[in-house]
């Protein structure tokens, strides 16, 4: 009996851009987001690494300071950049636009949303392009906090065993 072998789909988990609300510090959670210049050029710098990568999708989190990272990465590739609130920043509720200097001591809200919740999202992603882009290449801009929750679900690992990914840095990960 012949084995099926299992196709292995890479993931280039990337992290938007600087923003106006990170320079700020800003807690954006599910806020738009804008770019600064310097974000603009995190972003044009990774387009340049991988113009010539063989990349089958541009996915990114519903959210502007996402969608224009994505959109500045896959310029050369001429290919539609996908959303989808899957890979949306975490929901911190009533914190949501706050200074995250003045947070320190405040008891959070029950409205934050949970870290398993977002871990299910973030793998419910995974499962999708696993689906559609078996053996393929996929990359997906989304958020600090979103990615590390990504990258602890599927390595099985504690949120604070994850290293925090700096604006525009770019993770491969084989699914």
């Amino acid at each position: 009996m012949e084995k099926k072998e299992k196709k292995t789909t890479r993931l280039l988990l990337t992290r938007h851009g600087q923003t106006v609300g990170n320079v700020d510090q800003v807690l954006q959670g599910q806020m738009q987001g804008e770019l600064t210049e310097e974000g603009r050029e995190q972003a044009r710098q990774v387009r340049d690494r991988l113009r010539t990568e063989h990349i089958d999708a541009f996915f990114s989190s519903d959210l502007k300071r996402a969608i224009d990272t994505c959109t500045i990465i896959a310029e050369p590739h001429r290919l539609p950049v996908q959303t989808t609130p899957l890979l949306r920043e975490r929901d911190w509720g009533d914190f949501t636009g706050e200074l995250i200097p003045d947070l320190k001591d405040k008891v959070w809200p029950d409205n934050v949303e949970s870290i398993d919740h977002m871990k299910e999202r973030a793998m419910a992603f995974v499962q999708l392009i696993k689906d559609r882009y078996p053996g393929g290449t996929v990359l997906a801009v989304g958020h600090g906090i979103l990615n590390k929750a990504l990258q602890a679900a599927f390595y099985g690992k504690p949120m604070h065993e994850v290293l925090k990914m700096t604006n525009a840095e770019v993770r491969e990960i084989e699914l």
